[in-house]
């Protein structure tokens, strides 16, 4: 069965006097615990698909299922209360709250769902802890590294269950053996049965993914299933031992 369920999608948004028409006649189906990337240059058209499937907008025309219900047609706060139970957001530039510990970040989701509090610190010290971030739950934001604020953006995104968990550029600020973890991250996210959509637009990047959706133009232009995608962790281990022989080829070299 389809998670998400897109048939006919179009937006179109009125400037002025001007209509610019960001999607046209989108069709598109994303079954549950899939991993997607989506792809495309910039005006493209995928930040505009990424909020109609995220919730964030309503499109001008065609019909949007998650789930199997039609969310196409709701009111903002009903977008609102599904975003909240249903959806995930990671974004590239983590947008944590700078001033309160991880854990208080990683909670807010349940604070807008009215879980005790109690309630709270638990999934929040747990979600953390599905990161292998338990040990930084006291630390603020700027006492973290890159990927560990990312990670603590994971972990939010994580905390209230959500069925889909969406990464708009999640490793564009991240150099690349930390975008690497995440990505090693988000595949053992996927490995325990998230389902994924996320936007790049590095194909490195995409490639660790399971679909890749092409989209030019406000059009779907190419949808590839991989065969074999990248593994994150193997990367890492030959990043790891190529940097060894670097140094001990240093250190001969100077002995």
């Amino acid at each position: 069965m389809s998670l998400i369920r897109l048939r006919g999608i179009g937006k179109v948004y009125e400037l002025g006097l001007a209509r610019v028409t960001a999607l046209k006649g989108v069709d598109l189906e994303v079954g549950d615990r899939e991993f997607v990337t989506v792809m495309g240059a910039s005006g493209s058209g995928k930040s505009t698909l990424m909020n109609i499937i995220g919730c964030l907008d309503r499109p001008s025309s065609g019909v949007y299922e998650l789930d199997g219900r039609d969310v196409s047609r709701l009111t903002d706060s009903e977008l609102a209360a599904i975003r909240n139970r249903k959806v995930g957001f990671v974004f590239q530039t983590f947008n944590l709250l700078p001033r309160v510990p991880s854990w208080r970040n990683v909670e807010l989701p349940l604070v807008y769902s009215r879980v005790p509090a109690a309630e709270r610190r638990t999934r929040a010290f747990a979600a953390l802890g599905r990161v292998d971030l338990a040990d930084r739950a006291l630390h603020r934001p700027n006492e973290l590294s890159g990927g560990q604020r990312q990670r603590v953006a994971i972990a939010r995104a994580l905390v209230n269950h959500p069925s889909i968990i969406f990464a708009d550029e999640p490793t564009g600020n991240l150099d690349s053996r930390t975008g690497l973890s995440i990505m090693a991250l988000f595949q053992r996210l996927h490995g325990e049965g998230a389902t994924i959509i996320m936007v790049t637009h590095e194909m490195d990047i995409a490639l660790h993914a399971r679909r890749i959706i092409y989209l030019k133009d406000g059009r779907i232009t190419g949808d590839e299933r991989i065969k074999k995608p990248k593994h994150a962790d193997k990367e890492l281990s030959k990043m790891a031992d190529l940097e060894e022989d670097e140094l001990t080829e240093a250190i001969e070299k100077h002995s």
